[in-house]
C-alpha cells in the first residue's frame, strides 16, 4: 500500500472543499456529499468556518483509491490564511491546484504555482466547475499557459461546457492531437526521449509517453490539466487516476531513527494540545519520549501519551506512526508549529509567502476581560504564529499581525465564540520595518554616572544585507563574565529590537557587543547578599535597551513599506482616468500593453497600504470592468514624510527616558 500525502490548494471559491468531499465520495469514504453552503463538509469542522462556507484551518483526512492512501490536507483559499498553507507546503508529496473554468486563472492561483514550482512539489491542475454557465475549455487553457505556466498538457475533451450535464472524455493513445501535444511537451524536458523520437517516432508509445508524463510531474517540470466538476462528479474518475498514477508516493525508512515536522497545532475539548506530525523517517511510538527542536535552536522533549492516523474519513488511535505517514500525537506540553521531531535538525524558518503586512491593536469590551484576552491571544498564537502577538506594557496594549480584514473578523468571532471575550480592534496599519542607516556606538560604563545598575554594557550595529535578518556577535570574551550575563545581553538586544527609533522592527543588521564588566556576587561580613555591590543578570537586561537605543540613534535608520506588484487589466478608454488616481496612491506603473482595441494591462508597483482602496476605486474607474491582481514584492524605502508607529511609546527619546526611569527604580 502506498502513501501519498497531497495538497488541494486554489483561490477561495474555486471549489477546493467541494472537490475534497467528491474525492471521499467517489473513494467510497462517504456516503453523502457534504454542502459548503450548508456547512456539513467534513473538513470544515468549525462553526466559524461552517457559517461562512470558507476554510480558514487546515484539516486532513484520508480515503484510500485502489493500492493508495491518500492523506488529503484540505487549505485555505483566502488570501488572509495563507499562513495555513504556508505551514502545509512542507509535507506534501504532491498537489491538486484548482481553477474555476468560469473565473479562471486568479491572483491567489498565479502565487501558489510560483511557489509550487519553486518547492518542487509535484502539481496536478483541475479546472473545477464546468458545469457552470460561462465555462471555458478552449480559452482557458490558453490563460493557464501564458498566466500559469507553459508546461502543460490538457488530460480530456469536455462536452456541453455550461451546463448540468458537462461531461468530461479522458484522452487515450488513439489521439493523435493529445498523443502530439504530450511528445512536444515531454521532449521538450528530456534530451533522451527527444533523441529516441527522432530515431523512431514509433518508439515513443502511448505507455512510454505516459511512464515519461508520471516522471516529468514528479520532477514537477509539468503539469496535466484535469477538467471536471465536483458538483457533478464530472471528471473527477480520471483525476482520481492522475492522483495514483501521475503523483510520487511518500517514501522514508521506518527503521530509521525518527524524523518528521509538525505543521498544525490545536487542542482537544479538554485542553490537551496535540500536533499534526508528517513522519519523514522512523517511527514514533505512544508512551515514548520524544525530542523536539525549533528553528530558533529551542530544543524540549516530552512523553507522547497517544498515536492517532487519519483513516477512512475517521481518526483512530494507533501505537506507532511511521514514515510517510501522517499522525496525530498528544501530550507534547511544550512543541509548536514548525518544530521537528525526533532526530531531525531545524532548519532555518524560510518563508514561503509574504509574511503578514498589517498591524492591529485589540481591546477587550471588558477592562476585566484583559486577564482573559492574554490567554485566548496566547492560545491563538499557538495555532498561527505568524499572528505575533504584541504587548506594549507602557499602555497596556495588544497588537496583532494580520494578512487582511477578513482574517481580523475570524478572530475577533472566535475570541467571542471559543473564550467568551468580545474585543474591538483600532485602525489596521501598514507594517513597515526598520534597517540600519550606517554605523553607530554607544557605551555605559558600570559606577560612572549617568548609568544607574551594575553592569558595563558597549554595543555596536553595523548594516547588513537586506534579508539576512539580525545577527549577534560578541568582541569581548566569553570569560570576561559569566555566561547568564552575556545571554542575558543577548536575549535583550533581540527583544528590544523588536522597536527602533521610528517604532518599527529593525532588521538586516549585525549588533557586536563591544564592552563587558561586571561586580561579582558580594555579601557582608555576616554573609547576607547585598544586591547593591553585586551585578545581576536584571542590571544587564535593563541596561541593554538604552544603550542599544543609543547605538541605533547613531546609526540612523531607514524605514521600509511593503510594496505589491500589481496588474490591472482595464477598458482602454478608462485608462486616462486612472492614471491620476494611481499617482495618488503613489503607484509606479511601467507602460500600458494594448491587448487588442479594446483591453489593456497595466503593472507596476504599489505600496500595501493603498491596494484596498485601489480595489474599492477600481469598479467606479473602469464602468466595473477592470480586474487586478496583486502580491506582495518585498519592502521599499519610504519616500516622503517617515511613517512613526501611531503610539507614543515608540518615540525613542520619550522611550528613553520611560527606561532610564525604569532602571533607576529597579536600581533602588
Amino acid at each position: 500500500m502506498h502513501t501519498v500525502n497531497l495538497g488541494i490548494l486554489a483561490h477561495v471559491d474555486a471549489g477546493k472543499t467541494s472537490l475534497t468531499e467528491r474525492l471521499l465520495h467517489t473513494a467510497g469514504t462517504i456516503d453523502t456529499l457534504g454542502s459548503v453552503d450548508d456547512g456539513s463538509t467534513q473538513t470544515d469542522s468549525l462553526a466559524l468556518e461552517r457559517q461562512r462556507g470558507i476554510t480558514i484551518k487546515s484539516a486532513v483526512v484520508s480515503f484510500t483509491l485502489g493500492a493508495t492512501t491518500v492523506n488529503l490536507i484540505d487549505t485555505p483559499g483566502h488570501p488572509d490564511f495563507i499562513a495555513e498553507v504556508e505551514r502545509v507546503l512542507g509535507v506534501l508529496d504532491g498537489a491538486v491546484l484548482v481553477v474555476s473554468a468560469v473565473e479562471g486563472v486568479q491572483a491567489q492561483t498565479r502565487v501558489l504555482l510560483r511557489t509550487l514550482r519553486r518547492l518542487r512539489i509535484p502539481t496536478l491542475l483541475f479546472v473545477n466547475k464546468t458545469d457552470r454557465p460561462g465555462a471555458r475549455y478552449d480559452s482557458l487553457l490558453t490563460s493557464i499557459t501564458e498566466r500559469l505556466s507553459p508546461d502543460i498538457v490538457a488530460m480530456g475533451s469536455t462536452r456541453h461546457l455550461g451546463t448540468r450535464s458537462a461531461s468530461t472524455t479522458p484522452f487515450t493513445g488513439s489521439d493523435p492531437a493529445f498523443t502530439g501535444a504530450l511528445t512536444d511537451l515531454l521532449t521538450r524536458h528530456d534530451d533522451e526521449l527527444l533523441t529516441a523520437y527522432v530515431d523512431d517516432p514509433a518508439a515513443l508509445t502511448h505507455a512510454r509517453l505516459l511512464e515519461a508524463l508520471a516522471e516529468q510531474t514528479a520532477r514537477c517540470r509539468v503539469h496535466p490539466v484535469f477538467f471536471g466538476s465536483a458538483a457533478t462528479g464530472a471528471g473527477i474518475d480520471a483525476l482520481a487516476d492522475g492522483i495514483t498514477g501521475l503523483l510520487p508516493a511518500a517514501t522514508g525508512d521506518a527503521e530509521a531513527p525518527a524524523r518528521g515536522t509538525v505543521f498544525k497545532v490545536d487542542r482537544t475539548a479538554n485542553g490537551e494540545r496535540t500536533a499534526y506530525v508528517r513522519m519523514v523517517e522512523g517511527t514514533v511510538h505512544a508512551r515514548e519520549v520524544l525530542r523536539f527542536r525549533s528553528p530558533d535552536g529551542r530544543e524540549g522533549e516530552d512523553k507522547v501519551s497517544a498515536v492517532t492516523v487519519f483513516e477512512d474519513g475517521g481518526e483512530v488511535p494507533v501505537s506507532a506512526v511511521g514514515a510517510g505517514r501522517i499522525g496525530r500525537l498528544k501530550g507534547l506540553a511544550g512543541i509548536r508549529i514548525g518544530d521537528s521531531v525526533g532526530e531531525a535538525r531545524a532548519e532555518a524558518g524560510r518563508r514561503h509567502f509574504a509574511p503578514p503586512t498589517l498591524e492591529t491593536v485589540v481591546v477587550p469590551v471588558r477592562p476585566e476581560d484583559r486577564g482573559a484576552l492574554h490567554i485566548a491571544l496566547g492560545r491563538l498564537a499557538e495555532q498561527d504564529p505568524l499572528i505575533a502577538v504584541r504587548r506594549d506594557d507602557l499602555r497596556q496594549e495588544v497588537s496583532l499581525s494580520l494578512y487582511g480584514e477578513v482574517q481580523k473578523e475570524v478572530i475577533q468571532a472566535t475570541l467571542a465564540d471559543e473564550f467568551g471575550v468580545d474585543v474591538t480592534f483600532r485602525a489596521t496599519t501598514t507594517i513597515c520595518l526598520e534597517r540600519p542607516a550606517g554605523t553607530g556606538a554607544a557605551v555605559e560604563i558600570i559606577d560612572t554616572d549617568p548609568n544607574p545598575l551594575l553592569a558595563t554594557v558597549g554595543l555596536r550595529v553595523d548594516p547588513a544585507p537586506n534579508g539576512s535578518g539580525v545577527e549577534f556577535r560578541r568582541e569581548v570574551e566569553l570569560g570576561s563574565m559569566p555566561y547568564s550575563l552575556m545571554r542575558a545581553v543577548e536575549e535583550t538586544v533581540l527583544s528590544t529590537l523588536t522597536q527602533g527609533i521610528h517604532g518599527w522592527q529593525v532588521t538586516d543588521c549585525v549588533v557586536t557587543q563591544t564592552h563587558s564588566g561586571y561586580w561579582p556576587r558580594q555579601s557582608h561580613s555576616h554573609g547576607t547578599f547585598d544586591k547593591s555591590m553585586s551585578s545581576t543578570a536584571g542590571d544587564f537586561r535593563n541596561l541593554t535597551p538604552l544603550v542599544l537605543m543609543d547605538a541605533l540613534r547613531r546609526a540612523g535608520t531607514q524605514v521600509y513599506e511593503p510594496m505589491h506588484r500589481f496588474r490591472l487589466e482595464l477598458p482602454t478608454d478608462t485608462f486616462g482616468a486612472l492614471v491620476p488616481v494611481l499617482a495618488r496612491l503613489r503607484a509606479v506603473p511601467g507602460p500600458p500593453e494594448m491587448r487588442g482595441a479594446a483591453l489593456c494591462t497595466l503593472e507596476g508597483e504599489l505600496p500595501a497600504a493603498r491596494v484596498h482602496e485601489l480595489q474599492q476605486l477600481l469598479p467606479g474607474l473602469t464602468r466595473g470592468e477592470g480586474m487586478l491582481e496583486s502580491a506582495f514584492d518585498g519592502h521599499r524605502p519610504v519616500t516622503g514624510p517617515v511613517p512613526d508607529r501611531p503610539r507614543t511609546d515608540h518615540d525613542p527619546l520619550h522611550r528613553k527616558e520611560y527606561l532610564l526611569r525604569t532602571v533607576r527604580r529597579v536600581a533602588g
